[in-house]
């Protein structure tokens, strides 16, 4: 391609050919002319070079592409397509960018990474799911969302996938995730996935076509076509291979450092286990067939393992054990026939040995005659027109033909094995449509290239002249539709290569030729190849073919009489794939289809067939069947022979683009025109190229001037019908103008900002000077002002000053006179208190002996009245002991009871007389020493007066010092108290300080349980939220398999109706005597299924057999449950038993000990209070006296017995607690056993009995309760005859008034005439049998209330009771019972109380059923009559039903309406409108149903009159459960049927609109999509989705949705704008830019003001668009230092997706360089925030539904009909 040598100006970048690199990139360091030899150029390490040009034909290297357009995601796009920008653009893509997939026109050109990435997951499956080709960055996934789309939902033509690439390139993983997507997008009818049978088919497949080779570890050596069906649906219903080409000489010979088939290696691994020892192997190196190669181990792969693997394979795929077995065995006798070693010299001298052990091995392996096997090895049967002779073999012949027959029997195992696969993949039902994956060799070139060489590079000749042919008509279909002049492009035609292949006497033909001779000679066939044709080439590169082998590689000929001997065997599996082989019509091709099956004739004819044949035969089919099909392609790329991670080295990646056809597809794009732009993008990117006198009100005009004026040439561009079409070059050339505008526009700009910026640096000096000159004299003013207040201010000081001595001197004068007075003053003070104090002494002394005067009389007089106290007392003490002793004697009975007491009594009698004998001796001692005191103290009292004389003295000398000691005591009594209050305030001050420490760690502590409490709250709302989504997931899957169930009935009613009555008898019987818990209709779909073989039922069939298994389950579980109940009710009555009658006997012994303890303590107290009265008596005597031995003696005894006592109360007091505990718990059995009648013996009423010591305490205690109850009883009395007292005088008032009136109305009659006085007496009656009846309906209306209070608890008793007895859990309804239970009960009913209500006949509810719900439409409805209206009149008809209590028709009509509901919405599911309709009416008969039950929590937001008109006879409770699931239903397919809607506008409206249009993004969109198979609608934009969310809204509000149920809908709907707009992003590396960004922030500002204007903002709604408007955010910040990472991690805390990723592809290519620390630290500083493991958002959550009670404020009795809906059968009531 020759560019215009304008281009070529300074500073333009070339590539120039690398014998390292390919292609190395130059700048050139002069500006070109034409004529000149060499280019001046600079590399980019900085070297200068100078590069020659061609003199013939000058020329130049390729220009490369600008900046812009770096990293595209479509090869085409380029403005320079050549082999260096493709190669440069992949490798930014695969090695900067770490993206693997690139389109290229049509192909997608995938890169193997060599490591694992997270781009397969479902959410990335649901972000392609249903979006177009070019809307989304290159992947697998679209590619095949392309193919499922265009036969799915298009032109329903079967697809096919065409996966090519060298070995090791990763086509087989790009099949199987092609055929993940398709399983997860179109899901599978069956119970097993084909996915998994497919995916568990690859270990298998590998083992026995996979094997070793010098470029890979696992290199296909054979390919494989896998057709996957699809049923009307468009559900995967099965799977077919077919392999092509197996490289069978692998299995003789291996070159150096490669393996066999991997199956071998994994049987001589696996040797040593004990089900192989039969097989007789050993080490691989012991087999010729697997130690040719010099290396039989993979570094890494454990054949041991793998072995492993590839037997469950076989058995999850349905091989059984003893079919693996034999498989092994017919594996292993191939080993043991490559070892059978072949002897002799010369022609015709060879033999085999009989002894050879591994020829007996192989025979018993294979059950066949040794003696067979070793004679047919060296011989071979020629037959004649007239004998048949055998001819002994040469030693090549026979290794040749030993070979051979290794090598077909391998061939057929192989063949066996794929159609075992095929069976396993097979489906009974009907195929609709196919999608068909081609994993297939690409082109192949070794150091030695053999024969299978050969025929893979024929394959892939025939594939790329198929492509080539697509293209071109891909290429004619787009210039046809945009109307422009279709011209022919030179291209390579590989037709002649193609033609010296195939045609007639071509390379194969001539192979067949010669083999046809009995001897061939490969010189002659070698010689008839160069004289027949010419030098020809494949056109990707020259290979070099060995032709050694050919004929006998395409010969392939095997011994017939061996293959004899092998039929005669016994072996089962051996005679099957020769069976086989009779019936398939070659040994290579595998599951042809049957319209290609022959008979065994022509099938014999066609064993005779050579490889080449039969491999050309099965290629043409493919073609066919890829030609039938629209195909897709994918070209895989191995990088590297490393197998290092995103490492690319060019040699390998452009020879592989040259071999594959990419480069091809470059080239034909490049000579057409490769750039195509709509009028648009093309006005909006090169608006700055046009003037303003250019731009025309027709953009299409303005773009075609414009272009005439730039672009001279008009052969550089085309004209289309919504398309400009530019050849290549171009678009760089018209980048180049528009930069060099923008380059001078901004040389202006810059011009006049510094204009600018000079300018006003003028001004703000100039200020600047006049400022400061206003500053200098305000300086100098001011220091004159300053030095003329600094004179006045000297005056003033000294004026001050002056003031200041003279009042110092008059004050100093002062004070002298005023202390002068104050020492006078004082001194007379001090006189004066002298005196004061003396006169005080002396009166004190004055009042000392007065008072010891006045206390000597005092004690006189106190001697003498206590003598005669004592004299009384005696004589009354000895008249109290003659009562006592006369008591004393009349207490014999008291001695008797107290026998054991006697004797200690005596004694203590005896001690007390002799204790009053020694007391009289001590009283006639004291009345001595008395007498002798009285005279001693006569003489002493003389000397006591002298001596109180002298103490009066002391006691004055004495005054003063206590005076002293009085003061001092005082000061240090008042230092103590300063140190105890100091002392206290340092403890006060601790125990503060301690209790603020408590005080902080119990708030800390309750800070701790409140967080605590907060995040078990959390804890539990979120539980009851998963709760809540797992159930209504729950509830959608039921629903499903409803829907399900509902298709296969349908489907078998059509099957039914087909088959009219043929087998119906005979496939019930067999079907009921299998599934004998299933209905007649399933039995008979089940066989008519089975009959019609298109129907699969296995999941009706799982389904009854799980409901069959739960049904015995929840039997067993109720008879265990009852049979266990039974035995704990026994248990509890043994238990119950036996606690009866130990507590019985306790209690009885308990009782008996306590009245003996009683009786002592009784008898103690008497003896107690015998003691104290005879010892009061005896102290009264005179007879003891305390301090005496024998007081002493009596106080022992007296306090042992108290202790005794003591004890026994103790005791008492135990026994008390423990008969309290047992009456206690008698008084709970005997409640339990309801014998609650019996009061008196209550634990109460014996707790006071027991309590003696407080006896009358108690009485007195309860007394006072008893007369508190009376006193209320009587106050209760009083005030309820003081209101009827009350109502009685109303009441006589009234009568009095109604006498008045009758008077005055008698009186007012007798004055009217006769008539007159009739007719009042008529009104008057009238009036007063009105106001009677009125009272009499009153009354009617209480007892009415009354009744349905006590039927409704009369209903919950009997509920109760039957709950008890029995439960039936199959009933769906179980009120029924009770109203059936109840008596027919017919009341006459007001009709004033009871309106609202509808009644029709009992042949219209289908009629009502029909016109109010399935013949309804919604628009009507919603415009003409009030929200909900079939609601409402559904509930009328229910009221009317429970008002005349006929369960059967409130049964009925509810079903019905729930089931034509039901099917409505699945007629009807994608209709928007309709689905809200019924939303809101499902929801307004569910509030009716609660608001009008009758329940409390219900009925208090309702009126009166609705209160009145509440639900008099049936519980509902389990039909609003239903209706609630119902609602969920409907909302689930309500956000549904929004997402299908809303899932086109999104990703046009969010992100493709340009809403700023002054935004230019850095590319146009033109350079960023690629062009869709499908046509795009571009009338999305955000005023489109914002007018459909407002259509959604006024929708709801028109229908009478909640306004709750508004807001979950509209919340639902922002979470998906969200999240489709955010994975969108996050899939289009283009989008992640600054301005685009700025754009999104502006969209979602748009919807925030949507909400406002809605009135539903707040509620969480704006928190849905929050991961957005962040990631809009991470957009815009900068990214280049470790603040703005922290900056990131800030402002991310509702972004879920892995940050680094989101960073990096909002940096340019150019500046990632220095973005390495960034891509850790996001992720470093939100290491601990948890993120989901999903790199996108799930945009299918459906958040669970709640919908609060919303009372209905309008009264059914005002409800109209209209005549339009044609209900003229119902009557109101």
């Amino acid at each position: 391609m020759r560019e215009a040598p304008v281009l070529y100006s300074k500073y333009a970048r070339v590539w120039i050919p690398d014998p390292v690199d390919v292609w190395k990139s130059a700048e050139l360091t002069k500006d070109y002319t034409p004529g000149d030899t060499a280019l001046q150029l600079e590399l980019e390490d900085g070297t200068e070079l100078e590069y020659k040009l061609d003199p013939k034909n000058s020329t130049l290297p390729p220009l490369r592409n600008p900046d812009i357009l770096v990293g595209e995601n479509d090869l085409t796009a380029l403005s320079y397509l050549h082999e260096p920008a493709v190669l440069h653009n992949l490798s930014v893509r695969f090695i900067d960018s770490k993206l693997i997939y690139t389109y290229c026109g049509i192909i997608l050109v995938a890169i193997n990474p060599y490591e694992s990435l997270p781009i397969y997951g479902a959410d990335i499956i649901n972000a392609y799911s249903g979006q177009n080709m070019g809307d989304m960055d290159p992947h697998i996934f679209a590619v095949a969302e392309e193919a499922y789309k265009q036969m799915a939902r298009f032109d329903e033509r079967n697809q096919s996938i065409i996966v090519s690439g060298e070995s090791g390139a990763g086509k087989t993983v790009s099949a199987k995730y092609t055929m993940r997507y398709f399983a997860t997008v179109s899901g599978s009818s069956t119970e097993t996935s084909v996915e998994e049978k497919v995916l568990a088919s690859s270990p298998i497949m590998e083992a026995i076509g996979n094997a070793k080779t010098t470029r890979n570890d696992n290199s296909s050596r054979f390919g494989k076509y896998i057709e996957i069906g699809f049923d009307k649906n468009y559900y995967i219903i099965g799977a077919n291979m077919r392999t092509y080409l197996l490289e069978k000489s692998r299995v003789v010979f291996q070159a150096n450092e490669e393996r066999n088939y991997h199956i071998f290696y994994q049987l001589c691994a696996s040797a040593h286990l004990p089900e192989f020892k039969a097989l007789q192997l050993g080490r691989a190196d012991d087999f010729h067939c697997t130690n040719q190669g010099g290396n039989p181990v993979i570094d890494g792969v454990d054949d041991v393992q793998e072995m492993q693997a590839t037997q469950r394979a076989f058995s999850l795929l349905g091989i059984s054990e003893k079919q693996q077995m034999d498989l092994f065995q017919i594996l292993a006798a191939i080993l043991h026939l490559g070892n059978v070693e072949v002897m002799g010299k010369g022609s015709g001298n060879s033999s085999v040995s009989a002894q050879n052990h591994h020829l007996t091995v192989f025979c018993e392996l294979l059950m066949v005659s040794q003696e067979d096997i070793a004679h047919w090895l060296c011989h071979k049967k020629l037959k004649t027109a007239t004998e048949t002779f055998n001819k002994p073999l040469a030693k090549t012949e026979a290794v040749d033909g030993r070979d051979a027959l290794a090598k077909h029997i391998y061939a057929r195992l192989f063949t066996w094995i794929v159609s075992q696969i095929n069976k396993a993949l097979l489906s009974s039902s009907k195929q609709h449509s196919f999608i068909g994956v081609l994993d297939i060799y690409g082109f192949e070139t070794f150091e030695i290239n053999s024969f299978e060489q050969f025929c893979i590079n024929y394959a892939n000749e025939k594939l790329q002249q198929q492509f080539n042919m697509h293209v071109f008509k891909l290429e004619q279909e787009e210039y046809l539709k945009e109307q422009i002049p279709w011209t022919l492009i030179d291209f390579y035609d590989n037709q002649p290569c193609i033609n010296l292949i195939e045609a007639k006497m071509g390379i194969l033909d001539l192979l067949d030729e010669e083999c046809m001779f009995v001897v061939y000679y490969f010189e002659c066939w070698h010689c008839s190849i160069y004289s027949g044709y010419k030098k020809s080439t494949h056109p990707c590169s020259n290979v070099e073919y060995q032709c050694e082998g050919f004929l006998e590689k395409n010969k392939d000929t095997v011994n017939e009489e061996q293959i004899n001997v092998l039929k005669s065997s016994k072996f089962a599996l051996l005679l099957e794939l020769f069976q086989e082989e009779d019936k398939a019509p070659g040994p290579t091709a595998t599951a042809v289809p049957s319209r290609f099956k022959v008979g065994r004739s022509q099938s014999l004819r066609e064993h005779k067939k050579s490889v080449g044949l039969q491999f050309r035969n099965s290629l043409n089919l493919l073609m066919d069947t890829l030609n039938a099909t629209t195909p897709h392609y994918v070209r895989c790329i191995k990088p590297n022979d490393h197998k290092s991670p995103f490492m690319m080295d060019p040699r390998r990646a452009a020879q592989q683009l040259r071999a594959c056809g990419v480069l091809e597809t470059i080239r034909i794009s490049a000579a057409g025109f490769p750039s195509r732009w709509t009028y648009q993008e093309f006005f909006i990117r090169y608006r700055v190229l046009m003037k303003q006198k250019d731009v025309l009100s027709d953009g299409k005009l303005t773009c075609q001037n414009v272009l005439q004026q730039l672009i001279q040439d008009p052969d550089k561009y085309k004209f289309g019908k919504t398309k400009i079409f530019f050849r290549a070059g171009q678009v760089a050339y018209l980048e180049k103008l528009r930069a060099d505008k923008l380059r001078a526009a901004c040389v202006q700009i810059q011009k006049t900002i510094r204009c600018y910026v000079a300018r006003k640096k003028y001004l703000r000096l100039r200020w600047s000077t006049i400022t400061i000159q206003r500053y200098v004299r305000g300086q100098q003013a001011r220091a004159l002002c300053k030095s003329l207040r600094r004179t006045k201010a000297a005056v003033v000081i000294q004026k001050y000053q002056r003031m200041c001595a003279a009042r110092r001197l008059y004050q100093r004068k002062q004070l002298a006179a005023v202390l002068l007075q104050r020492l006078l003053r004082g001194y007379a003070a001090r006189l004066q208190y002298k005196q004061l104090r003396y006169e005080q002494k002396v009166v004190v002394v004055q009042r000392w002996v007065r008072g010891w005067l006045a206390r000597v009389q005092y004690r006189r007089t106190m001697q003498a009245v206590v003598y005669l106290q004592c004299c009384v007392r005696r004589m009354l003490a000895r008249r109290e002991l003659k009562k006592l002793k006369i008591e004393a004697r009349s207490v014999e009975h008291y001695k008797k009871l107290n026998v054991g007491m006697e004797n200690k009594i005596m004694q203590l009698q005896r001690k007390v007389d002799e204790q009053n004998k020694e007391n009289k001796e001590l009283l006639e001692r004291i009345s001595v020493i008395e007498s002798s005191s009285v005279a001693e103290l006569k003489k002493l009292r003389p000397q006591i007066e002298a001596l109180r004389g002298v103490e009066e003295d002391a006691r004055r000398l004495n005054d003063k010092v206590s005076t002293l000691e009085e003061e001092l005591q005082v000061t240090c009594e008042e230092l103590e108290k300063n140190r105890k209050m100091v002392e206290e305030l340092n403890e006060k001050n601790s125990l503060l300080k301690s209790e603020k420490d408590e005080l902080n760690t119990m708030i800390k502590e309750q800070g701790q349980q409140i967080t605590a409490h907060q995040e078990h709250v959390e804890l539990l709302q979120t539980e009851l939220y998963e709760e809540r989504s797992r159930y209504q997931n729950l509830l959608t899957e039921h629903l499903k398999l409803e829907e399900q169930h509902a298709d296969l009935k349908s489907e078998m009613n059509e099957h039914v109706s087909k088959l009219g009555r043929l087998g119906t008898d005979s496939a019930y019987s067999s079907n009921e005597s299998e599934y004998t818990r299933c209905s007649e209709f399933t039995g008979s779909e089940v066989s008519l299924q089975g009959q019609e073989g298109g129907v699969d039922v296995a999941l009706l069939l799982k389904l009854q057999r799980r409901v069959a298994e739960l049904e015995q389950e929840k039997l067993n579980l109720q008879s265990e449950w009852d049979s266990r109940e039974d035995l704990l009710q026994q248990h509890h009555a043994k238990e119950l038993e036996e606690c009866r009658r130990t507590v019985g006997g306790e209690r009885d012994y308990e009782a008996q000990k306590r009245q003996e303890l009683e009786s002592d303590n009784k008898r103690l107290k008497k003896d107690l209070n015998e003691l104290r009265a005879s010892l009061s008596v005896k102290k009264g005597s005179g007879r003891a006296s305390p301090g005496s031995s024998a007081y002493n003696v009596l106080l022992e005894q007296l306090s042992s017995v108290t202790e005794e006592l003591e004890v026994r109360k103790e005791e008492v007091l135990l026994l008390r607690t423990q008969l309290v505990s047992l009456e206690a718990f008698k008084y709970k059995e005997a409640a339990s056993e309801g014998d609650a009648g019996d009061t008196s013996r209550s634990p109460t009423l014996d707790l006071h009995e027991l309590n003696e010591d407080g006896e009358l305490w108690i009485v007195y205690e309860g007394l006072k309760e008893t007369n508190r109850l009376l006193e209320s009883q009587l106050q209760s009395e009083r005030e309820h005859q003081a209101q009827e007292l009350q109502a009685l005088k109303a009441e006589l008032q009234t009568l009095k008034e109604e006498r008045d009136q009758q008077q005055q109305l008698l009186s007012h009659t007798l004055q009217l005439p006769k008539d007159g006085r009739v007719h009042t007496a008529l009104q008057l009656e009238i009036s007063r049998l009105t106001r009677h009846n009125v009272d009499l309906l009153e009354q009617m209306d209480k007892q009415d209330k009354t009744i349905r209070k006590l039927k409704k608890q009369l209903k919950i008793y009997m509920k109760k009771a039957e709950e008890t007895d029995y439960v039936h859990v199959d009933e769906p309804i179980p009120e029924n019972r009770v109203i059936e239970a109840m008596p027919e009960i017919s009341i006459l009913r007001k009709e004033r109380h009871c309106r609202g209500m509808l009644e029709y006949g009992n042949d219209d509810e289908s009629k009502l059923v029909k016109i109010l719900i399935t013949e309804l439409k919604p628009r009507g409805v919603a415009v003409s009559m009030i929200p909900c209206l079939p609601a409402y009149i559904l509930f009328m008809c229910l009221r009317h039903a429970d008002f005349t209590n006929n369960d059967q028709r409130v049964c009925t009509l509810l079903n019905c309406s729930i089931n034509c509901i039901k099917s409505v919405l699945k007629k009807k599911g994608d209709d928007f409108e309709t689905v809200s309709f019924w939303l809101a009416n499902t929801c307004r008969l569910l509030h009716c149903l609660k608001q009008y039950s009758g329940e409390e929590d219900y009925t208090k937001h309702n009126t009166a009159q609705q209160n009145e008109q509440c639900l008099l006879n049936f519980d509902l409770t389990e039909y609003r459960q239903v209706l609630s699931d119902l609602i969920i239903q409907i909302y689930q397919q309500l956000i549904k049927c929004m997402e299908n809607i809303l899932q086109p506008m999104i990703v046009a409206g969010m992100l493709e609109q340009d809403t700023i249009p002054v935004l230019l993004g850095p590319k146009p969109t033109g350079l960023r999509k690629r062009t869709s198979s499908f046509p795009q609608d571009s009338s999305f934009s955000l005023e489109s989705l914002l007018k459909q969310l407002s259509s959604f809204h006024s929708t709801l509000l028109q229908h009478g949705n909640d306004p709750d149920l508004i807001r979950q809908v509209v919340k639902q709907q922002f979470y998906f704008i969200g999240a489709v707009t955010l994975n969108s992003l996050l899939l289009r590396k283009d989008m992640c830019s600054w301005n685009k960004g700025l754009q999104i922030r502006y969209n979602v500002s748009q919807l925030e003001e949507w909400l406002m204007d809605a009135g539903v903002q707040g509620g969480g709604m704006r928190e849905m668009l929050e991961p957005l408007i962040q990631a809009t955010k991470l957009l815009q910040v900068n990214k280049k230092t470790e603040e703005d990472a922290e900056a990131i991690a800030t402002m991310c805390t509702a972004l879920t997706i892995d940050i680094s990723v989101f960073v990096y592809l909002s940096v340019h290519v150019c500046a990632r360089s220095s973005l390495n620390f960034l891509l850790c630290s996001p992720q470093a500083l939100l290491k601990n925030r948890q993120e989901s493991p999903q790199l996108l958002m799930d945009s299918k959550i459906v958040f669970p539904i709640t919908f609060p009670f919303n009372p209905s404020p309008v009264a059914l009795e005002s409800i109209q009909i209209p005549a339009s809906l044609n209900l003229s059968f119902l009557t109101s009531h």
